[in-house]
């Protein structure tokens, strides 16, 4: 038969231990597994305190004779816990012991397993009951308070009971962790490697930790304050765990943190008011921010299985109306802090995405810094392109920086460029994406709710978005791009955000560049007024700098914000604020394009019709875009201009021969430009 826990209520005079326990007892003690521990003092009898009166005399004979498991000493009186107590710990029951704090050491080795109990509560409440228990004085009551609480020892195995609130609340509360400690289990590491997964394991015998948590798929572990998420997985009798065992495997044990044989709590996950949420959804009900901020907290603490948070997300994707992208963008702004940068206007950028190339961000930020306006811009990297803008940047500097380094290069430069990974990352925005992505669900109006609460977190007040249209792009038409720029800005006003969405008409490529150091050329062509500079780029960029200059009451229309963001450029001030931020950011020494090349050639005369960006992107990302840096796609002609046969359409760049083979073999079988004969162009 295991042996009981002994349990050691401590905590400071006047908490309530005795009540609380007494209480405890009312509940547990017809379940026969629990006996409270009846002190031996030598005190009188009194109505305070049910325990046994003994002499001074009396307690020396009987600790001579070995006949206390543990005894101490405080407010001049004796205190001893009888040794009979073994007995019932033997006999499978659970010890509860009003204790003192200052003598668990001494306890430590006498009993085990021991559990410590910590009774707490404000100190204005526990002056209160003092007060009211009619012992003490004021001034003694303060005198007590004012004593310092001798730390509890690291080694304890504690467990903290708040008793702020009413008794029946507060006996509620400890019967709860006394019930949770019962059903603790001893961690032990499972020889199984599961990468990034925590798994853990229990025996399939019908015990009842296996039915109990198997249901749930996902349960808590925690202890010693530390705890992780882990799947259930359940074993044969025998396989590495003995009874009263749980096994997780050797990452998650080590993630943990905990020492094998040390006892964890098990909670099912999630808690039932989230899976009747989830239900819910799926049953296609709405939900507000507040019980989406509820979902999402336990989705992205990996409480649920992927199958439902699958079927959630693909219900919640298809049905959000307008009013419901405001409550989840809500709702994750309510699961984030947000940057106070003590500027009443700080402008952010963002856009849709699907146009290679588009790296107006590299120019925009410097050119609106030059200003004098704040413009910290976190942005993500590729997921499906050639590049994404904090690619490009890190081509030139460093993009990984944490909040500090944020401030700090926001506070020297007035911008900066970075990446979103260790800011506002999201693992909600992984599930979705990974749901989306193989069944190509629209995740639009999802997406307007992730990027602007992460506009919110970052601290932004005025955001500008970029909503490109066209066959090769995220949204196909004027319509489209239409629709979403009224909900950006709607839910923008749902968060406080001043948001001015523009539609711009997407060509196949932006710019001369795709991949990193090619696109980060054609950003400093235009940086520094080179006559070669792609003038697409660089109109493309004052136009929506002209916007964001427009929110300073100083400059007002976006007329004068033109005029003022073309000062900036051509004076050669936005090329001095983007060396300044990428000196700040941490400036990498210069990279080269790929030196494996490949030109691609037309094949007949006529005119260039169409660009197939996500074709030549991908041909950028076979020839190592955007791991490789100076991998990627170097365009030599644009949509409208005339080709002759043998004339290159452009070249492809990789740092190895094997990458530059599988985008050429990759581009012999479409080369993604369109190009219409001229006689078939004159008929």
């Amino acid at each position: 038969m295991p042996s009981g826990l002994f349990f050691f209520v401590v905590g400071a005079s006047g908490v309530g231990k005795d009540t609380l326990i007494a209480g405890a007892m009312d509940q547990l003690g017809s379940t026969h597994r629990y006996v409270q521990a009846r002190l031996v003092i030598t005190r009188p009898a009194g109505p305070h305190e049910d325990h046994e009166p003994i002499s001074a005399g009396e307690f020396a004979r009987r600790q001579s004779a070995g006949l206390f498991l543990h005894s101490w000493d405080a407010h001049g009186l004796q205190y001893g816990l009888p040794e009979e107590l073994h007995e019932h710990l033997a006999a499978g029951q659970n010890i509860i012991a009003n204790g003192s704090r200052a003598t668990l050491s001494s306890l430590l080795g006498k009993v085990s397993p021991l559990v410590v109990i910590e009774i707490a509560a404000r100190g204005d409440i526990l002056k209160r009951r003092i007060l009211d228990r009619g012992w003490e004085t004021v001034a003694e009551a303060e005198a007590q308070l004012a004593v310092e609480v001798a730390p509890l020892p690291p080694e304890a195995d504690v467990i903290t009971v708040m008793n702020n609130t009413s008794v029946q609340e507060g006996i509620a509360a400890l019967v709860n962790a006394l019930e949770t400690a019962l059903s603790r289990m001893a961690l032990r590491r499972i020889p199984i490697r599961a990468g990034r997964a925590n798994i853990a394991y229990l025996q399939s015998n019908g015990t009842d930790a296996a039915s109990t948590y198997l249901d749930g798929n996902r349960i808590d572990i925690s202890g010693h304050g530390r705890s992780i998420r882990a799947r259930v997985n359940t074993v044969d009798p025998g396989w590495h765990l003995s009874p009263g065992e749980i096994g997780i495997s050797s990452e998650a044990f080590d993630r943990l943190g905990i020492a094998a044989g040390s006892l964890v709590a098990l909670q099912r996950m999630p808690s039932p008011s989230s899976r009747r949420l989830l239900r819910r959804k799926i049953d296609g009900e709405k939900l507000d921010a507040k019980e989406y901020a509820t979902l999402f907290r336990d989705i992205a603490e990996d409480r649920y299985p992927e199958s439902e948070v699958a079927a959630f997300l693909v219900a919640t994707i298809q049905t959000l109306d307008d009013d419901e992208v405001v409550a989840v963008a809500q709702a994750r702004c309510s699961l984030t802090p947000r940057i106070d940068w003590g500027a009443p206007i700080v402008v952010d950028k963002h856009s849709l995405g699907g146009v290679p190339g588009n790296r107006l961000t590299l120019i925009v930020v410097p050119i609106v810094a030059a200003h004098g306006m704040l413009m910290p811009k976190t942005s993500s990297r590729a997921i499906t392109s050639a590049s994404g803008t904090a690619d490009v940047m890190e081509a030139a500097c460093r993009v990984d920086l944490d909040a500090a380094e944020v401030q700090r290069v926001v506070g020297h430069a007035g911008g900066c460029i970075v990446w979103n990974g260790r800011l506002n990352y999201s693992p909600l925005d992984d599930i979705v994406n990974d749901i989306t992505r193989p069944l190509e669900l629209n995740s639009n109006r999802w997406s307007v709710a992730s990027i602007l609460s992460k506009k919110w977190a970052a601290g932004s007040t005025h955001v500008v978005v970029d909503l490109p249209y066209g066959p090769h792009t995220k949204l196909r038409n004027f319509q489209e791009a239409r629709e979403l720029e009224q909900l950006f800005e709607h839910v923008g006003e749902g968060l406080g955000l001043s948001v001015h969405a523009l539609a711009s008409a997407a060509p196949g490529a932006i710019g001369r560049g795709i991949g990193p150091v090619l696109e980060l050329r054609d950003v400093r062509l235009v940086l520094s007024n080179n006559p070669a500079a792609p003038q697409d780029l660089r109109e493309k960029s004052l136009r929506f700098a002209a916007k964001i200059l427009s929110f300073d009451p100083d400059i007002g229309t976006e007329a004068a914000g033109r005029l003022r963001a073309e000062h900036l450029l051509t004076s050669y001030a936005a090329m001095r604020r983007f060396e300044a931020i990428v000196d700040a950011q941490g400036r990498r020494d210069p990279l080269l394009p790929g030196t494996f090349t490949e030109t691609v050639w037309a094949k007949q005369v006529g005119c260039v019709t169409e660009i197939d960006g996500w074709r030549v992107a991908g041909i950028a990302r076979r020839a190592g875009a955007p791991s490789d840096k100076g991998a990627g796609i170097d365009l030599a002609v644009r949509a409208g201009e005339p080709v002759t046969r043998g004339m290159a359409l452009y070249t492809i760049h990789a740092s190895t021969k094997a990458d530059l083979d599988a985008a050429r073999q990759l581009a012999a079988e479409d080369d993604g430009i369109t190009i219409t004969e001229v006689a078939m162009m004159t008929a």
